[in-house]
């Protein structure tokens, strides 16, 4: 018989016994393996960003204000907190004290649609008497006195009752100088302060903040509005007037007419609201 050759097996087996599976290509389980690596971190980016997108963003340091500032308006700045209250004025030697808002100045104030401020304490001019000046006319604290009020910086001109209203003008006449002739009375709100009685009976008081005259109603509110108090000037002589229910208000003359008007601390505002009590024009 002839010989046999035995043929080999048709899945030999590897030394450690495993057999490969030729009914797959080679490399699938690579590209199986890379691909559920690829969806794994697609999955993983899309879920980051969906919770990135839904956390609320992180608070501001600090609110940001606008408005104007000493380098000019529009300027972004932190804003912060800034301290309650005012100062109140500083009193004097002179026995005068600066009077303070009370209950009734609250009420005037709300009758007038404002609120008194009082001005800043740092540039106040303090509490004081008239005294005698040296331009020559009397300013000695008057008691029911007749006196012409005359502007610091205008020395040619004086308070004048002109419309109901009271100006600062040079006296033209005997009707002008009578009108700028007042009695200057114990004040109405303020026996330390001021109010100044015109010819015909009436008072001078602030309405709208404007300096003019008005027949006495008896009313708080008129003696509290025709009641000024004098506080020292930085002129000779001179002194500033205050009102009683709007402390830090003074009266100065502003395109020459008599007004009240908040303290500035400036050189102007200080020459326009200086006056000197002098003897009567009239």
């Amino acid at each position: 018989m002839p010989e046999t050759t035995p043929a080999p097996p048709p899945h030999p087996a590897w030394e450690n016994g495993w057999v490969p599976d030729t009914s797959r290509a080679p490399g699938t389980r690579r590209l199986w393996l890379a691909g559920t690596l690829a969806i794994a971190t697609i999955a993983a980016c899309i879920t980051a960003i969906a919770v990135s997108h839904n956390t609320p963003d992180q608070a501001a340091p600090g609110p940001m204000a606008t408005g104007n500032t000493d380098n000019g308006p529009g300027l972004l700045s932190f804003a912060s907190p800034s301290a309650s209250g005012t100062t109140a004025p500083p009193k004097g030697t002179s026995g005068m004290s600066a009077t303070s808002p009370s209950a009734s100045a609250t009420a005037t104030a709300a009758a007038h649609g404002s609120t008194p401020k009082a001005a800043p304490s740092s540039a106040m001019p303090s509490t004081a008497a008239p005294t005698k000046g040296s331009s020559g006319g009397s300013a000695q604290q008057p008691s029911t006195a007749q006196r012409s009020v005359r502007s610091v910086n205008y020395p040619d001109r004086y308070w004048h009752l002109s419309d109901g209203l009271v100006k600062l003008d040079a006296p033209r006449g005997s009707e002008s100088r009578t009108d700028s002739t007042f009695t200057v009375v114990t004040g109405l709100a303020n026996s330390s302060c001021y109010s100044f009685r015109t010819s015909d009976g009436k008072y001078l008081r602030h309405h709208d903040f404007l300096l003019r005259a008005d027949s006495d109603d008896g009313s708080s509110l008129f003696r509290q509005d025709a009641t000024f108090c004098a506080r020292t000037s930085s002129y000779s002589g001179a002194v500033m007037l205050e009102s009683v229910n709007y402390p830090g208000r003074y009266l100065r003359h502003q395109n020459f007419q008599l007004k009240l008007d908040p303290y500035q601390n400036s050189d102007l505002y200080r020459a326009d609201s200086a006056f000197r009590f002098v003897d009567p024009l009239a």
